[in-house]
C-alpha cells in the first residue's frame, strides 16, 4: 500500500507544474506532495526494519532457548567429568605414594588400576552454537553481556579445557603403553600386576604430572560451570516464561 502511494503522489508531483494554478500555489502543491512521498517511503522502511527487527528477536529466541538445554546437558556432563577426574587424581596419587605394606594395599592397587585406561573429555554440544555464529547471526544478541559470555564460552573457555584434557590424555597415553610393555597379568587374582611398572623410572615421572595436572583441568572446569550458570541465568531473566 505505501508503495502504491508512493506512485500515486510522485505522479501527481510531476502534473502539477502542468495545471493552470499560480507559479507559488504550485510550489506549494509540491513540496506538499514530496513531504507526502518522504514521509511515507520513511514509513515503509520504519515497519520493514520492525518486522525485520522482531524476524531477528524471534531467532534469538529460539536459538536462546535451544543453547540452554545444550548448556544443561553440558552442564550434566562437567559435573561427571570433574568427578572422573578427582579419581583419577586419587588413584595416581596413590601410585606415585603407594606403600606396600599397608593394610588392603594390593585391594587399593587393584581398585585403582582401571584409572590408568578411563579416559574423561567432554563431548560438547556445540552444533547450535556453530550454526547460529556460521550464519552470521551471534550480533543479533540484543544482550552484549549474554553475547560476550556465549562468545567466551564457546571460544575461549571450552578450547583451553579441552586442549588441557588432550595434554593430559596423551600423557596417559604413554603411561598404557608402559604398562602393555611391562606389566603382567596375575590368572590367579583375576588381575592385572603393575607393582613393578610403577616403580619405573619413567612411570614415576608420569605419575607426577597425571597425580598434579587434574587440579588445572577441574579449574578450567569449574570455570566454565560458572559461565555456564551466568549464560543459563541471564536467558531465563530475558526470556521469562
Amino acid at each position: 500500500m505505501a508503495e502504491l502511494e508512493v506512485v500515486k503522489h510522485s505522479k501527481k508531483a510531476y502534473r502539477i507544474f502542468g495545471s493552470d494554478n499560480t507559479l507559488i500555489h504550485k510550489i506549494k502543491e509540491f513540496f506538499v506532495e514530496i513531504f507526502i512521498i518522504v514521509f511515507a517511503v520513511g514509513i515503509t522502511i520504519w515497519f520493514h526494519d520492525m518486522a525485520e527487527h522482531r524476524h531477528q528477536q524471534k531467532e534469538v529466541k529460539e536459538f536462546l532457548i535451544g543453547l540452554k538445554n545444550d548448556l544443561t546437558n553440558d552442564l550434566s556432563e562437567m559435573q561427571a567429568d570433574k568427578a572422573g577426574y578427582k579419581y583419577q587424581q586419587t588413584a595416581f596419587l596413590y601410585f606415585r605414594f603407594r606403600k606396600t605394606d599397608a593394610v588392603g594395599a594390593s585391594d587399593s592397587l587393584k581398585k585403582y588400576t582401571n584409572a590408568i585406561f578411563n579416559k574423561v573429555e567432554l563431548v560438547q554440544n556445540n552444533g547450535r552454537f556453530e550454526g547460529f555464529k556460521s550464519s552470521g547471526k551471534i550480533g543479533n544478541i540484543e544482550n552484549k553481556k549474554l553475547q560476550n559470555d556465549i562468545l567466551d564460552l564457546y571460544q575461549e573457555l571450552i578450547p583451553s579445557l579441552l586442549s588441557a584434557t588432550q595434554l593430559y590424555n596423551l600423557q596417559k597415553d604413554r603411561l598404557i603403553i608402559l604398562v602393555e610393555q611391562n606389566a603382567r597379568i596375575d590368572e590367579a587374582q583375576k588381575r592385572l600386576m603393575i607393582e613393578d611398572v610403577i616403580k619405573l623410572d619413567q612411570a614415576k615421572i608420569m605419575l607426577a604430572t597425571l597425580s598434579a595436572f587434574p587440579t588445572e583441568i577441574i579449574n578450567r572446569y569449574n570455570t566454565c560451570i560458572s559461565r555456564i550458570n551466568d549464560i543459563v541465568k541471564g536467558i531465563d531473566e530475558q526470556y521469562t516464561e
